[in-house]
């Protein structure tokens, strides 16, 4: 396939710089696959459009405050530091724009520094010395990566905003952001109505946003992304399953996490790994009955998977319509149900 059918005219008028609240006000644009309608709700009114007996799953992936401003200690320069991964042994996978080499050092404060052990086309990695734990450097000088079609600089809201009401296991440097539109009064109702909710983790990581290049979609290498699937949210499932009920996931990221399971075991266990996943027109779900997304970026991966679930041209549609009623776009947005 190629890369120009995941393309979409787009006003930049129309992404949205912090959330509505409450969260569950956003709008919700639903989409049945069975009659290829559209409807016009809200997240509010989501217990209405399930049915008693579904499972919600949830990515409760923590985002790490982990864009950290230091100088470059050769030439006195600022730079922005963004850490995507501990490797372990003060080791850290980052991202830095500019021009570094091995054994160049970052400086964060007079006692915390960082010096670069890799720099090569696979990526950057840096050795971290610093009296406190990185994650308490995190907390005292760090702030929430943002995605960059956010024009503003980071506020000390956004440690609030850019977070699920899920968020418990630190390791994300982006928010599963279908998961932001859900507060405690709509959790109570959704319960009150016998649907479930179930929880995985896949720590959201460079892999989901790295670019699509190649013209032939089906070229593009997924970059791996750290996730675990518990046995009790294993067991809800194959029990949903069992009863009739409808799994409904909360993000692409849910849908990766699942999906990579059932590729790699054929029946859904609990698992932890890491995931390549790509989705694309022609995957067969074998998991994922709903998808609860936000509206995503032109020839992104993730628009090719919500391409995946519902069709190429539906979603065409169905994102024309969003454009047309000025829907918000992006992580601080609105979002789509699929069913």
């Amino acid at each position: 396939m190629h890369l120009s059918e995941f393309d979409f005219p787009f006003d930049p008028a129309l992404v949205a710089l912090q959330p509505v609240h409450p969260r569950d006000r956003a709008r919700l644009l639903l989409f049945d696959r069975a009659t290829e309608q559209l409807a016009h709700r809200q997240v509010v009114d989501l217990p209405e459009m399930l049915k008693p007996g579904d499972l919600l799953v949830v990515n409760d992936t923590k985002v790490m405050a982990a864009r950290v401003r230091g100088i470059k200690k050769s030439t006195g320069r600022s730079v922005e530091v963004l850490f995507v991964k501990s490797l372990g042994d003060h080791r850290w996978e980052i991202m830095v724009k500019g021009a570094f080499r091995v054994g160049q050092i970052i400086e964060f404060d007079q006692q915390s520094y960082a010096t670069i052990v890799k720099r090569d086309a696979t990526g950057t990695e840096v050795v971290v010395e610093s009296p406190m734990p990185v994650m308490q450097l995190f907390d005292t000088r760090g702030v929430m990566p943002l995605p960059p079609y956010i024009k503003r600089v980071p506020t000390r809201e956004d440690h609030q905003w850019y977070q699920t009401m899920f968020a418990k296991r630190e390791g994300a440097i982006a928010a599963p952001t279908a998961g932001l539109h859900f507060t405690e009064a709509l959790f109570r109702r959704l319960r009150n109505v016998a649907i479930n909710v179930a929880t995985v983790t896949l720590h959201v990581g460079p892999g989901t946003f790295k670019p699509v290049t190649t013209e032939r979609i089906e070229d593009h290498q997924m970059g791996g992304e750290v996730f675990h699937v518990s046995p009790e949210t294993a067991d809800m499932i194959n029990q949903t399953k069992r009863a009739g009920g409808r799994v409904v996931a909360v993000g692409t990221t849910v849908v990766r996490t699942l999906e990579t399971i059932m590729k790699e075991k054929g029946e859904m266990v609990p698992l932890s790994g890491e995931s390549c996943l790509f989705i694309t027109p022609g995957f067969e779900f074998k998991v994922v009955d709903a998808l609860m997304t936000n509206f995503h970026l032109p020839k992104t991966t993730l628009l090719m998977l919500v391409s995946a679930f519902a069709g190429i041209e539906p979603i065409r549609g169905a994102y024309e319509e969003a454009v047309k009623e000025r829907y918000r776009f992006y992580s601080y947005g609105d979002a789509m149900l699929i069913l």
